[in-house]
C-alpha cells in the first residue's frame, strides 16, 4: 500500500483546512487509516483514525469536535476535515493504515509522506 497525504497549507487561526490521502492498492476497504501529526521538535503524535467500514472512528483528546476523519473505499481516499483550527495544530500531518487493532504508532503498517499544516495567528 501506497500513501499520498495532500492538502496541507496556511490557514489563520479559527479557520478550516481539508486533508486527503490517496492509497494505491485494491485492498484499501480492509485497512483502518490512521493521520498522525509531528510538530517541531515534538513526537509523531495521534489525530484520528476510521476502521475499514467507516462506521468507527477514533479522535485525540485535543481535536475531537474540531476535526473529523472520513473514507471513501471506493476512490480509495481517506479525508480529515480540520475546523477551528488553533496555533497548536501546527504540524506535519501523515496518513497510515494498519490492518491490525494497535492505532498508535507502533501498530501502523503503511505510512504516507506527510503534508505539513501551518496554523497563524
Amino acid at each position: 500500500v501506497q500513501l499520498q497525504a495532500s492538502g496541507g497549507g496556511l490557514v489563520q487561526a479559527g479557520g478550516s483546512l481539508s486533508l486527503s490521502c490517496a492509497a494505491s492498492g485494491s485492498f484499501f476497504r480492509v485497512y483502518t487509516m490512521g493521520w498522525f501529526r509531528q510538530a517541531p521538535g515534538k513526537e509523531r503524535e495521534f489525530v484520528a483514525a476510521i476502521i475499514w467500514s467507516g462506521i468507527s472512528t477514533y479522535y485525540a483528546h485535543s481535536v475531537k469536535g474540531r476535526f473529523t476523519i472520513s473514507r471513501d473505499n471506493a476512490a480509495n481516499t481517506v479525508y480529515l476535515q480540520m475546523n477551528s483550527l488553533k496555533l497548536e495544530d501546527t504540524a506535519v500531518y501523515y496518513c497510515a493504515a494498519t490492518q491490525g487493532a494497535d492505532l498508535s504508532y507502533y501498530g501502523m503498517d503503511y505510512w504516507g509522506k506527510g503534508t505539513l499544516v501551518t496554523v497563524s495567528s
